[in-house]
């Protein structure tokens, strides 16, 4: 996995987007696994897929969040621009509202469960073949016959 940190972005910045490449970068303390975040200034933020597999999401997010935007109490981030890959890189009340806002939506319409979200929202069978043989794995260390059984 390719390591992103403060000097990529600000080549990334400088490269495809000079009109910000004078503004300090610094990351976000809890950035995420997916995607890695820095501040880019003191009211801009970055993302960056931390892998290429997890690239097709941003297309995703990009589509769904501003159709979402309308039915959340929280702010949305608007995107005020996408980059490209490039040869440098191929408060608990408000919360709990904003879940339970997020869990309301109707979604039949939505992404179904696949490759491109690792199978998130779908059957938990999915994962079946990868537990089984993690649980093999850890049996000297848990019980792993009670929790088959979970």
């Amino acid at each position: 996995m390719l390591e992103i940190d403060e000097n990529l972005v600000k080549k990334l910045i400088q490269n495809q987007f000079p009109k910000w490449g004078c503004l300090s970068i610094r990351p976000v303390e809890k950035s995420g696994h997916d995607n890695r975040t820095f501040y880019l200034g003191d009211k801009m933020t970055i993302r960056l897929p931390s892998g290429k597999e997890y690239a097709s999401q941003v297309e995703k997010e990009l589509f769904w969040l501003p159709k979402l935007k309308k039915y959340l109490s929280l702010p949305i981030p608007i995107p005020l621009a996408k980059g490209k890959p490039t040869d440098l890189n191929q408060f608990a009340v408000d919360l709990a509202g904003f879940l339970s806002e997020l869990q309301a939506i109707n979604t039949s319409n939505g992404p179904r469960p696949g490759k491109h979200n690792f199978y998130r929202g779908g059957d938990l069978s999915v994962y079946h073949e990868e537990t089984q043989t993690t649980l093999k794995k850890l049996k000297s260390a848990l019980p792993t016959d009670k929790l088959n059984n979970i």
